[in-house]
């Protein structure tokens, strides 16, 4: 019984500062405009400067393989296939 004269005060105290971080929320302004942060992701800033070849490497539209990988750098030369 001796619990609930620590409890409830925690849980009213906890209850007023959500109340306050909502209202806060509210006057900040921070639910204007919920559908043009949506729209906003799908647009694009600015446009992707055009990949350059190296002179006899070929491109991406003839139909060779970048000499690089965005995400794991510099492509190794593939092994010759063993022998069985």
């Amino acid at each position: 019984m001796m619990d609930f004269f620590y409890l409830i005060p925690i849980a009213i105290a906890l209850g007023v500062v959500g109340l306050g971080a909502f209202m806060w929320s509210l006057r900040s302004g921070q639910y204007e405009d919920l559908d043009g942060a949506a729209a906003r992701i799908l647009l694009e800033d600015e446009a992707l400067p055009p990949a350059e070849t190296v002179s006899g490497e070929g491109s991406a539209a003839d139909g060779a393989a970048p000499e690089t990988d965005s995400i794991s750098g510099p492509r190794r030369p593939e092994a010759p296939p063993r022998p069985r």
